[in-house]
């Protein structure tokens, strides 16, 4: 097959709709062959049903959890102060909208999920390379999640049992009964997941305001542990506004565009059940920047209010609910907890690499034996390893996350909107010898952008404390900008590239 295709071929066997979606023709016989399979064809039409509300709820499940709450508190942890933590992560998630707008848009459009998406641009073959990656991200936060919804487990039950289950033979470094809890956590989940996506979608429709109260329910409690809300604005930076501030900005700022970068990839999981552009537009814009803020600002508070009444912040949730005496509160605050991570784990760590797996092998693998490779492998990456350290989690995990998913968000926000004009053929993204098989299904370009982008981000970045030292000390300037690096490195690369090489403007 030659690397490129002609450029004139109309698509074939799809249909435009007056609102601009797109969707196989009617009678049309649906892809078939070893790059496609029933959870990665394009959803019809009239099964995009996802409103406004939906995206919105599904962005307060996700934002309202305990990751979200550290990723704050974290802040408080390492020096800023309340002002400086909210400006930080509200900056961080404006910025990480553009991306997740974009890339969102193929969703609803044609009602496709990410790694089919990403065979536009990547090749039908070389978009495993991006959705592994991808789904190796995802199993990593997966874990760390079910840590995190394990030790709430563990604390709650520690409640009610006594003494016997929370001091519990040791074993790896943890209570026994701490390693039954993950388990316990981690069966809930992939329960819930095998029921399928509608499941997921009423479950977020609910959780989401649980979550939100749960959370007033503990500043409300913090405040008045120190005596006020007074204290809790009152504690101050360790930094100040000067240079000392600005040096841990810009880092924590690639590490909050970090948290969700992930996202920012693997959208059109979601979008693709979307009714219209209208509302995922607008159901993320409203739920993603303005969720997050109001959590972080709460997260900042109850950290800082810990910092008043026992000397030094606290920056785990679940660590903190266990000081109450209050045994109403402690079980409210820790079922809020598991809610809350169950909320996100499953919408944000399990369904995109459920889809990403099964990209790999279509006809072997389906959604939900990718969401039980998913939650095997995040055993297997140690989360309570990343987890155990907020200088670790921001700095090490978030900007290596951030700076790797950033080079592909490039590379598909250049192929899909300036490339392409938007416009791709269905069919072709299913099968070989198409427009999106270039050479043996890769297209080297994307390849090449991601290599260089990749390397350009995290090549200097400081591995600690999974690694000592940098791989690439000479680029070590960069590392601070990751993110930012590797989605403009990629995306200028691949225009460039494409350019150079002559390849087709726009198809489909």
């Amino acid at each position: 097959m030659t690397d490129t295709a002609p450029p004139a071929i109309p698509p074939s066997g799809q249909v435009t709709l007056p609102d601009g979606r797109v969707e196989l023709a009617p009678g049309t016989p649906p892809p078939s062959g070893p790059y496609a399979n029933e959870d990665l064809l394009p959803v019809p039409a009239g099964k995009r049903t996802w409103t406004t509300y939906n995206f919105s709820a599904l962005w307060v499940g996700m934002a309202h959890n305990t990751a979200s709450w550290t990723l704050a508190s974290g802040l408080i942890a390492v020096g800023m102060d309340w002002k400086q933590a909210v400006f930080t992560i509200a900056l961080a998630n404006l910025i990480v909208l553009v991306p997740m707008l974009l890339t969102g848009h193929a969703g609803p459009k044609y009602g496709i999920p990410f790694p089919v998406f990403a065979r536009a641009s990547f090749g039908v073959r070389g978009a495993n390379l991006p959705a592994v990656v991808r789904a190796l991200v995802a199993c990593g936060w997966f874990g760390i999640q079910t840590w995190i919804g394990g030790e709430a487990i563990y604390f709650l039950a520690g409640k009610l049992i006594g003494d016997s289950w929370s001091n519990a033979a040791h074993v790896g470094g943890y209570a026994w009964t701490m390693w039954l809890s993950f388990a316990i956590f981690w069966l809930i989940q992939v329960a819930i997941i095998y029921r399928g996506m509608e499941t997921i979608r009423r479950f977020e429709n609910w959780a989401a305001p649980f979550v939100i109260v749960g959370a007033v329910v503990m500043l409300a409690w913090m405040s008045g542990k120190a005596g006020g809300v007074g204290p809790l604005f009152d504690q101050p930076s360790k930094l100040g506004w000067g240079g000392h501030f600005w040096k841990l900005f810009w880092p924590s700022l690639m590490g909050m565009i970090g948290f969700w970068s992930t996202l920012s990839l693997n959208i059109p999981d979601f979008t693709r059940y979307g009714r219209s552009q209208k509302a995922q537009t607008w159901g993320q814009a409203l739920g993603l920047p303005t969720t997050m803020t109001l959590f972080a600002f709460l997260s900042v508070l109850v950290t800082s209010g810990s910092q008043a009444v026992y000397g030094q912040p606290v920056w785990d949730p679940v660590q903190l609910a266990a000081k109450t005496d209050n045994v109403v509160g402690l079980l409210y605050a820790l079922v809020t907890v598991l809610v809350a991570t169950l909320s996100v784990n499953i919408a944000a760590n399990l369904v995109s690499p459920a889809f990403d797996f099964s990209n790999v092998a279509p006809r072997k693998v389906s959604f939900r034996t990718g969401a039980l490779i998913t939650a095997v492998l995040a055993v297997l990456i140690f989360p309570w390893k990343l987890y155990s350290d907020p200088q670790g989690y921001i700095f090490t995990w978030l900007g290596l996350v951030g700076g790797l998913l950033g080079t592909v968000a490039g590379i598909l926000v250049a192929d899909y909107w300036l490339v392409r004009r938007t416009r791709l053929d269905l069919a072709d993204l299913y099968r070989a010898g198409g427009r999106y098989w270039y050479a043996a299904g890769w297209n080297w370009r994307a390849v090449v952008a991601f290599l260089v982008g990749g390397v350009l981000a995290i090549g200097g970045a400081s591995f600690k404390p999974l690694l000592d030292g940098r791989p690439i000390p000479a680029l070590s300037p960069l590392a601070d900008y990751g993110w930012a690096v590797g989605l403009g490195t990629s995306l200028v690369l691949y225009l460039v590239l494409t350019a150079v090489s002559g390849r087709e403007r726009a198809t489909g």
